[in-house]
């Protein structure tokens, strides 16, 4: 970003905070549209499913959206770490309790999210059709005051990262106090001993899966990009890792076409196996109970060993019905700009060792669990 457009954002969120927030003046026209828009939003946030697909579909129609895709691909490992909690690992970690806390925690984030940002894609697209800004129209959908400016540079100049980063920021603020800080989900799901189990086997990763080439070979298969966020409850490191992954989705052409491919070829179920059905099966291969040997080798099932269980979110999940967000603007001051910095690449984005080593070690802590239970 010039330093020329720095400064014109600045003087822009300067005078957003400066402004006294008030809703605009609706004509009747722009009553219809907002009806059509909540309701639409409405009818894809029934769970991650429908919002991972309509981040998908938006993104395929309007590209130039690249937040859309990143937030589809981001949705997908969401799901994923929904049916883990109904896969034949976590259940033997995990009472039933818990394993609902954190299913709560992570569809309310996925729906908030969706929530506040689904009506501003929508917004854009009919701004398109009409051939005028409709971004006035944003304080309606309790959007912070902090998008505006980047949506109407985003109208001028089409500079798809500038609008991706604050997005990405926009999301984390919006979190952060309705639920990384807010009491009930630290009290259930933060401050518990198994949170911090889930960070020392790393099942905060999230990854990238793409369609990888090999055309000496004449063959193709799914490789895995991505990225471990280390403190989730530290807003400054969520930022960081949605950075991190936009720059490897989008810097990246050959990971960034992969993707694609995969996002196209792949419909999300909510399953592992969408992406790695060699080893993971949408069916329970342990009828039930637990295979009690390891199962990998250098991220190679043993001979004879089952497939990990790994559910449709159809199948593991009945549509929650989540709480409304609590209305406030989190934009309260001019320090979420330090996170509009150019973007540095990451060196080494393949995760498929580290997501592999993850999954051994959940393994080898159920192992010990029941060893421990037998003494």
């Amino acid at each position: 970003m010039s330093s020329e457009k720095k400064k014109k954002i600045e003087e822009k969120l300067s005078q957003q905070l400066d402004q006294k927030k008030k809703l605009p003046f609706l004509y009747e026209k722009d009553q219809i549209l907002i009806a059509e828009i909540n309701k639409k939003t409405s009818h894809f946030n029934r769970n991650n499913i429908t919002r991972t697909k309509a981040y998908l579909d938006i993104f395929i129609e309007l590209p130039e959206l690249h937040w859309a895709f990143l937030a589809h691909m981001v949705s997908r490992n969401g799901g994923w770490s929904m049916t883990d909690l109904k896969g034949d690992l976590l259940p033997h970690l995990l009472e039933k309790e818990k394993r609902e806390h954190f299913f709560l925690f992570l569809e309310t984030s996925n729906a908030y999210i969706f929530q506040n940002a689904y009506p501003q894609l929508l917004l854009y697209k009919e701004s398109l059709r009409v051939g005028r800004s409709l971004f006035h129209l944003l304080p309606v959908f309790h959007v912070s005051a902090f998008m505006l400016p980047f949506w109407e540079e985003f109208w001028e100049s089409r500079d798809s990262s500038l609008l991706t980063l604050a997005l990405i920021i926009n999301e984390q603020h919006y979190i952060e106090k309705r639920i990384v800080q807010h009491p009930e989900f630290k009290q259930i799901v933060f401050n518990t001993l198994e949170f911090t189990a889930q960070s020392i086997l790393q099942l905060t990763q999230v990854l990238l899966p793409y369609q990888e080439t090999k055309r000496w070979l004449r063959s193709s298969s799914i490789a895995l990009a991505g990225i471990t966020v280390q403190r989730f409850t530290r807003l400054a490191d969520r930022i960081e890792a949605g950075r991190k992954l936009y720059s490897i989705l989008f810097g990246i052409s050959s990971i960034h076409e992969g993707c694609r491919i995969f996002a196209l070829q792949h419909r999300h179920t909510g399953s592992r196996a969408d992406y790695w059905p060699t080893l993971f099966s949408k069916q329970d291969e342990t009828q039930g109970g637990y295979y009690g040997k390891e199962r990998l080798i250098k991220c190679q099932l043993k001979h004879g060993a089952p497939r990990f269980y790994s559910p449709e979110l159809t199948v593991a999940w009945q549509d929650e019905q989540w709480r409304e967000p609590e209305r406030f603007d989190w934009f309260v001051d001019l320090s979420p700009l330090i996170y509009l910095e150019p973007l540095s690449l990451a060196s080494d984005v393949d995760i498929t060792t580290d997501f592999c080593n993850a999954l051994n070690r959940v393994e080898l802590a159920i192992l010990a669990k029941q060893q421990w239970n037998k003494k």
